[in-house]
């Protein structure tokens, strides 16, 4: 059921729109200054609070403000004056809802509580699949190699530092990369992936860069690039190992200078973009054999993340297992299956050349062949001859 609260120090507006919103089938509750209003939003979840500008103890706009800094998602409606109309604006502009005068229109009072309404479901669906995909993308595991990488990742995120991460294939450097970027300022904005290994050399500059009309034969109309699909976001550039050095070449201006070129164009065009770089190749030795400009590596390696091999912590392979088990059953609409504590111990004496995504393959295996149960032979027939 929708719940609305009515904060206003003056008795008779808090009953007369109690009545109005009782009628209509809302729940509604009230609290006669911000302070108390305050106490009870952050105890009830409230779609809609319709709030006094003016009130003792603690303003409308203060009060608005904490809600914001709690977390909550209720929508507020600033009930003002007419002396207070500057002061309601300034409330809209600093997140409430929409402003209504004293004495309230009834029929724009209970249309702007509707759109409210549906302001919060919209918001509060948000936040959850916010919270769901942070969830998938959260770094498991309690080794000292991989607490060694979450403190980095805690520490650079909050930064506009370039990070460029290291690690074997499989082993989660696109899970570092989606930390960084959900954790720092600019979350909100695109977080966008290049697979520079999957990209063939001659597209490689049009991909990034994008591209304009005529360029080149199949180029039959304008095209943005990567770097300007993450403007104010973040790009990642995975397997960047694999880039050809004239798009090596490109990225290093574009990070020099905050500037690219489209293919075919002229114009410069100016980007805003954090760059996280990946690879599983020694990018010095790749330096050394003139396959990678150095230039380019202590650009993109301002901090550098290495994300260890699952081999050497093989202590997180429970934890990693039980969080797969989880997530596969969430996709299947299934009950979650256990692995068997000796099963669990043979898992962790496996090689894992594949790393984390084989270790995920294994248990998706287990989980659509298996039991409820996944005993020790179970894990040997469709693990053991990996």
């Amino acid at each position: 059921m929708v719940k609305i609260i009515i904060i206003d120090d003056e008795d008779n507006i808090r009953e007369a729109l109690r009545d109005i919103l009782e009628y209509e089938g809302y729940e509604v509750d009230e609290a006669k200054d911000g302070e108390e209003g305050l106490l009870k939003i952050k105890k009830e979840d409230y779609h809609v609070a319709l709030c006094d500008i003016s009130m003792p103890k603690m303003t409308g706009l203060e009060l608005l403000l904490k809600v914001g800094e709690a977390g909550r998602c209720t929508q507020f409606i600033m009930i003002t004056a007419y002396g207070n109309i500057e002061n309601a604006v300034d409330a809209t502009k600093r997140g409430a809802f929409d402003f209504v005068s004293k004495p309230p229109d009834l029929n724009r009072l209970l249309i702007s509580v509707r759109n409210a309404i549906e302001k919060y479901k919209l918001v509060s669906e948000t936040t959850q699949l916010k919270k769901k995909i942070y969830k998938i993308n959260e770094m498991v595991g309690e080794s000292e190699a991989i607490r060694r990488v979450k403190e980095s990742v805690d520490r650079v995120a909050p930064t506009e530092a370039r990070v460029l991460v290291t690690g074997p294939n499989g082993s989660g450097k696109e899970l570092v990369a989606k930390q960084i970027h959900e954790k720092s300022p600019r979350a909100h904005m695109p977080l966008v992936e290049v697979n520079c290994a999957a990209i063939p050399g001659e597209l490689i500059e049009s991909e990034l860069f994008g591209h304009e009309k005529g360029a080149f034969t199949s180029a039959i109309k304008q095209r943005l690039g990567k770097f300007e699909q993450a403007n104010g976001g973040t790009i990642f550039l995975d397997e960047i190992g694999d880039m050809s050095l004239s798009a090596q070449a490109k990225v290093l201006r574009a990070l020099q200078e905050n500037k690219i070129s489209r293919v075919g164009g002229e114009k410069e065009i100016k980007v805003n973009v954090r760059v996280i770089a990946a690879t599983n190749k020694d990018l010095r030795k790749e330096i050394q054999e003139g396959n990678f400009r150095e230039d380019l590596f202590h650009r993109l390696s301002v901090i550098l993340i290495h994300v260890p091999a699952l081999a050497d912590r093989r202590k997180d392979i429970p934890l990693l297992a039980d969080k797969f088990l989880y997530d596969i059953a969430e996709e299947y609409g299934s009950s979650t299956k256990k692995i068997l504590p000796d099963a669990m111990e043979y898992l962790q004496s496996l090689p894992w050349t594949g790393n984390v995504r084989e270790l995920r393959n294994v248990v998706e295996r287990l989980v659509i062949l298996c039991g409820e149960k996944i005993t020790l032979d179970d894990v040997r027939m469709f693990a053991g001859s990996m």
